[in-house]
């Protein structure tokens, strides 16, 4: 382009015209220089002395046409400019929008109860008043943790829903917002489903489905509940499985749930397991904590007493082999019906039953495997399956991690062993 312009310089000026130019383009990777000697139109020769052509320098002078060139190539040029900034912002505000962890809009305006959530697999931003007006100002509380509260909600139509308030702190917000924003990344049929969230006020508040069935704390210990068949806890076990390795296998960041226990999974009308409650968990590589020998300050530990992970309990250091734990902690509720923990006595459940877990697999040991059944079953129950059960409770809890198996290895282990599950297959490929 800058050689074409220089000619076009040489062909308007004409070859009559002497002249020494030197042009510097705005682009400081080329820089094109040209140059041309003056011959006087008259010359004198003479055979001792040819004659030379004096070299004169001039100074820069620009034809119109030539300005009016070098002027338009620099507005293009900083046009070009401007609109591959603007789109490389708008690039990067696309990205930034794309990190957000939900793609609801906040509604307008509140009509009554009527909070209208929104279709499958979207979560609503709701403002404080709707949440007030859902819970009719927080009059039924359906639940307790250590630092929050969980309210019935009347959502669209005749459908209900649960609202989560987590008390306000510094400490506290800061929990309501890890739990958010791993809760926003997860969707699993036994992981209970976030509908919506409030983070108006210094009191955070998290919409969830509701799940009629309570707990499967209450409906196991619970002594005036309804007693679980066998076939329902086995699908429990099974369904607590799947969540698990979802959570450490199929997460884009791999999450650890922290807290398993039996307060944590919620039953629907179907008794479906629902993980829930996640402001113990940690995602990706963040799992790791600092061992409290090695911090100066007081290592606050996570966990709950009979379900926390005693490897964990010594090092301080989280892993998906701590909710592996867990889980074998609840397979031996679920098949004995007994406590992981008994505050009266102090008692363990693993402390209790690990003895009576030493060769259970080995052939001759149904009865050893029979006893150790919730007697409230009344022999309602396959001596087969409880065997494998047993046996998986038992390698969960084993005190080397490597021994553990992961969750994918305990889903196999089921299938192959627990025949009576095998109609949740079937529905798993209508589904799909």
């Amino acid at each position: 382009m800058c050689f074409k312009i220089c000619l076009l310089v040489l062909a308007l000026l004409g070859p009559s015209h002497p002249f020494s130019y030197s042009l510097v383009l705005p682009n400081p990777i080329l820089i094109f220089c040209v140059a041309s000697l003056s011959l006087p139109s008259t010359v004198s020769h003479t055979c001792s002395d040819p004659p030379t052509p004096p070299l004169k320098t001039t100074q820069l002078h620009f034809h119109p046409r030539i300005a009016f060139l070098i002027t338009v190539s620099l507005v293009l040029l900083l046009a070009l400019s401007f609109a591959m900034g603007l789109l490389f912002r708008c690039y990067r505000l696309r990205k930034l929008e794309r990190r957000k962890s939900t793609s609801t809009v906040q509604p307008d305006q509140i009509k009554g109860n009527d909070l209208g959530v929104d279709g499958e697999g979207f979560v609503r931003k709701f403002r404080w008043e709707e949440i007030k007006a859902t819970t009719k100002d927080f009059s039924r509380v359906i639940g307790q943790g250590g630092f929050s509260n969980v309210y019935l909600a009347n959502l669209s139509g005749s459908s209900r829903g649960a609202v989560k308030i987590h008390a306000a702190s510094d400490r506290l917000n800061q929990v309501f917002k890890q739990e958010l924003d791993i809760l926003l990344r997860l969707r699993h049929d036994n992981i209970v489903k976030l509908l919506g969230y409030c983070d108006d006020l210094e009191e955070g508040a998290m919409v969830f489905e509701y799940a009629p069935n309570g707990n499967l704390q209450e409906k196991l210990h619970e002594r005036e509940k309804e007693v679980l068949s066998w076939k329902t806890r086995t699908y429990i076990a099974f369904q607590l499985a799947q969540a698990i390795e979802y959570l450490h296998e199929k997460c884009t960041l791999q999450i650890v749930h922290g807290d398993i226990k039996p307060s944590n999974v919620l039953l629907d009308q179907y008794f479906n397991c629902k993980l829930c409650d996640f402001g113990s968990a940690k995602m990706g590589f963040s799992s790791t904590v600092v061992p409290p020998s090695c911090s100066r300050t007081k290592q606050v530990m996570v966990g709950s007493p009979g379900y926390t992970d005693p490897h964990y309990l010594r090092t301080g250091l989280a892993s998906k082999k701590n909710d592996v734990y867990g889980l074998g902690v609840i397979i031996l509720e679920l098949v004995t019906g007994m406590k992981a923990f008994c505050p009266e006595k102090g008692h363990l459940l693993t402390s209790i039953v690990a003895p009576n877990l030493r060769g259970i697999s080995e052939h001759g040991a149904e009865e050893k495997v029979a006893q150790l059944v919730d007697p409230r079953l009344a022999g309602e129950f396959d001596l087969e399956e409880a065997r494998c059960l047993l046996s998986i409770a038992a390698l969960c809890l084993h005190q080397c991690l490597t021994v553990r198996p992961s969750a994918s290895q305990i889903i196999e282990m089921i299938k192959e062993k627990i025949t009576s599950i095998g109609f949740l297959f079937t529905q798993a490929k209508d589904c799909h």
